[in-house]
């Protein structure tokens, strides 16, 4: 999900849940939490310049149940600072002042949760229980970003930053929210329909289905069990599919199929090679011999949407 939803989600929860005992800042540090661990950008050099340390990524080390808690303590006593909000009221105009106290953090945390659990919904998946596992999950029911969403979400933050009646602000929260739900809905059910109306054949007896931009077109991956894949595009308006193709998880060139094997299990154990197949939900990979080794070319046939989706290695 966006930038703008992270924030305008859990504020506007804790707005419309309408209790006296939450106030402004208690509603801000709800937001603030929200937004806190998609600023995990700031990390992302970490793991450029050491890729050992891969985790330190856009939905990496920031999007799990502990370090969110972490990164959320820290953002909110950092934007609590009086240099620090003090600077961002001159600009915006709007008093921004949040405390940093256990509520705030706490609230905080709960805009944190929030978070994770749209981002969980998205392709690509975020590691939820780091450090004990690096296993990324994801419901696979909203693209990375949905467009309509984000610009909704823009503008829901127009209508609260401008001076109207607080009933006009709600409303305006409250229609994000039904707009979010109904969204979602409609991808659930757009999602199996996709399923259900496919018929295996060709020894394929497994399927996964992927979402796109547009929520009525969904990328569908057949399997056979055995390392081959037919990869497509299913519209369920029009019940029709395209972009047909045929994958094998492993093609090999001019040499043994064992000294291949050998290359990819040393590749596999490269930190650019675990980074690229930690964030791809599918890896299969073009194996050609030299005369110095091997040639392996790592690549993704569905797409991971915000890194790159082939990855090229020499091992001699």
């Amino acid at each position: 999900m966006d930038f703008f939803t992270h924030f305008v989600v859990p504020f506007a929860i804790l707005t419309l849940l309408n209790l006296r005992s939450l106030d402004i800042k208690d509603r801000l540090s709800g937001g603030f939490g929200g937004i806190s661990i998609d600023f995990d950008v700031i990390l992302f050099a970490i793991g450029f310049l050491v890729p050992e340390l891969f985790i330190f990524t856009h939905r990496g080390i920031t999007h799990s149940f502990i370090f969110g808690l972490i990164t959320a303590m820290v953002f909110i006593y950092l934007i609590s600072r009086p240099s620090v909000y003090g600077l961002i009221n001159y600009m915006i105009k709007r008093d921004i002042r949040v405390e940093f106290n256990w509520r705030a953090v706490s609230l905080a945390y709960f805009g944190v949760l929030t978070h994770l659990f749209l981002d969980f919904l998205t392709t690509g998946g975020i590691p939820l229980f780091y450090p004990f596992s690096l296993t990324r999950f994801t419901a696979n029911i909203y693209y990375y970003t949905d467009p309509v969403t984000t610009i909704v979400a823009l503008a829901v933050l127009v209508i609260l930053y401008l001076r109207l009646k607080p009933k006009y602000k709600k409303i305006a929260l409250a229609a994000f929210l039904i707009m979010l739900v109904s969204f979602g809905g409609i991808r659930v059910g757009e999602k199996m329909e996709a399923l259900n109306s496919q018929t295996f054949s060709d020894g394929y007896t497994q399927i996964t289905a992927y979402p796109t931009p547009d929520m009525f077109t969904w990328t569908m991956v057949e399997g056979n069990g055995g390392g081959k894949y037919r990869v497509f595009n299913y519209n369920t308006l029009k019940h029709t599919s395209f972009n047909i193709r045929e994958v094998n998880n492993l093609t090999i060139e001019n040499g043994s199929y064992e000294s291949a094997q050998n290359a990819i299990r040393y590749a596999n154990t490269l930190p650019e090679v675990e980074r690229f197949r930690w964030t791809s939900p599918y890896t299969a990979v073009n194996a050609t011999a030299t005369s110095t080794g091997w040639n392996l070319t790592f690549y993704d046939f569905v797409g991971n949407h915000y890194g790159a989706t082939e990855l090229t290695v020499q091992v001699d």
